[in-house]
């Protein structure tokens, strides 16, 4: 596939979020605020990044 990759950096904290953020947040790598991660570009990471979309910074 696609070795392209985005860049997410976790801009708010995940307290007070509801547990199935906070699982995508922890499914992306991300650990705490102001952290950034390089991930693959597929579905399923596009999936949890629109779902807490309200959470993060995301960059090519």
């Amino acid at each position: 596939m696609s070795d392209k990759k985005i860049k997410v950096t976790l801009v708010k904290s995940l307290i007070g979020t509801i547990e199935s953020h906070r699982a995508c947040a922890r499914g992306l790598g991300l650990r705490r605020r102001e952290h950034t991660v390089e991930v693959l570009d597929t579905p399923e990471n596009r999936g949890m990044i629109n779902k807490i979309s309200y959470l993060l910074k995301v960059e090519q």
